[in-house]
């Protein structure tokens, strides 16, 4: 993962407003925007329209582009708010939008709206009704202009948060005074696999083929090697653009594999980005033509598997000393291991083997610069006495708002008992 030194100092809980510098266009251009003129083309035109013949390879006109990029700002003040939410499943994501009065700076400025419970796995048809609540706002990178993203969490009519509704569970979790007095830092690096529409089979594979052993991938440059940089530079600056606080990206071990760090974010605020950037994402793979998958493991064999490690750090862990910190950290991380392990990814037994740089899923393990281990610690940390660990265990697919208030919970809420402190200390080699 790429250096994460200090959060946003912008949390995307506001947007700032850029109409003032949107220009009216000329009315001699308005033609163009529906009819792209070519001098080297023949027109014949009739009373009510005119239809331009190419001479190049594309016969026909790509209006439907034109529209796509119209800029509606100079022309009204409404804008389009695509209101985002997490389905029945838990890691699909819908979406839908509305026209908003004016530009908004805050989410307490949108209205409140609802769904079709039925249709998305959460809710039974004769009550079907959800409603969704807004709660963060970034820029729209594919409408532009003042038109915005806005990340949701689901109610039942009368205010209580349905079952996947995981968001409420962590606002409350980082709303308490501990919490909010220890500043948690998250730095989630999310992994992702690139597949071909059709076979859904990695990008950059031979159908019903593999392409030579890992090794050359990582990092890597050649069209032999790099399989989807367009998909993951396309992403890097929409994120960029929408205010999402991405840190990094790179190509992964397996071909056709990517990652890319959120972070460092400040409690809540790491779910709302890794959530909109995944929605992103998800619009990019559709753009292209490719379709993005988050399985854990999604070729079998000798392939590595695709996680979301979590970088994470406290106060007092940031501060001198703060060693002492993380070993109680680990510590607690270690009596609630299978708690963690249950809330981290659909399928990650698949790829928690001990394998392929990852622990095995039903032992815990710690170590300094041990990418084998379920927490590692850098070795920049040990030598400072100071800054953070890393939770390996979290698949691809894992809830953001599940994982960062669990481990916030886990270490700074939850207190063992001395007991099982001791043993634990023992049995890991912590002298805390």
């Amino acid at each position: 993962m790429a250096q994460i030194l200090a959060p946003s100092t912008q949390w995307q809980t506001r947007i700032t407003k850029n109409s003032a510098n949107a220009r009216p266009i000329p009315a001699k251009m308005l033609g163009s925007l529906l009819f792209k003129q070519n001098t080297k083309g023949t027109a014949r035109s009739t009373s009510n329209f005119r239809v331009f013949a190419m001479k190049s390879e594309n016969s026909t006109i790509n209006r439907m582009e034109d529209l796509l990029n119209l800029d509606v700002t100079p022309y009204t003040n409404k804008i389009i708010a695509e209101y985002i939410w997490i389905g029945g499943s838990g890691i699909d994501l819908r979406s839908k939008s509305r026209t908003i009065s004016k530009p908004v700076e805050h989410p307490s400025e949108l209205p409140k709206w609802n769904y079709d419970g039925s249709s998305t796995g959460q809710a039974p048809g004769e009550d079907s009704e959800v409603i969704l609540y807004p709660q963060a706002i970034f820029k729209d990178p594919f409408r532009g202009g003042n038109n915005i993203l806005v990340i949701c969490d689901t109610y039942t009519p009368a205010g209580e948060p349905i079952p996947t509704n995981k968001r409420h569970r962590a606002a409350e979790i980082f709303s308490s005074k501990k919490v909010v007095d220890e500043v948690p830092w998250f730095g989630i690096e999310q992994e992702y696999t690139l597949l071909q529409t059709n076979v859904k089979w990695p990008l950059g594979w031979p159908v019903g083929g593999y392409p030579g052993p890992q090794g050359p991938y990582y990092c890597a440059a050649g069209a032999d090697k790099s399989f989807g940089r367009d998909i993951s530079d396309a992403h890097y600056k929409a994120c960029l653009y929408a205010g999402i606080n991405i840190s990094g990206t790179n190509g992964e071990v397996m071909p056709g594999q990517w990652e890319y760090q959120v972070g460092p974010s400040v409690g809540i605020e790491a779910g709302d980005h890794v959530w909109c950037s995944r929605y992103i994402l998800e619009r990019i793979t559709e753009q292209a033509g490719v379709v993005l998958s988050l399985d854990p493991k999604p070729i079998e064999g000798d392939w590595n598997g695709a996680g979301c490690h979590t970088n994470y750090s406290t106060k007092t862990m940031r501060e001198d000393g703060g060693f002492e910190a993380i070993k109680k950290a680990i510590l607690n991380l270690s009596l609630r291991h299978k708690d963690h392990i249950s809330a981290y990814g659909e399928g990650n037994e698949r790829r928690l083997t001990g394998k392929h740089e990852t622990a095995n899923i039903n032992t815990f393990s710690w170590g300094v610069a041990n990418r084998g281990c379920s927490v590692r610690v850098g070795r920049e940390t040990e030598k400072q006495g100071k800054g953070y660990l890393e939770d390996r265990r979290p698949a691809s697919n894992m809830d953001p708002y599940i994982v960062t208030s669990l481990l916030a919970e886990t270490t700074i809420l939850w207190e063992p008992t001395l007991e099982a402190e001791a043993l634990a200390a023992q049995k890991l080699a912590l002298k805390v």
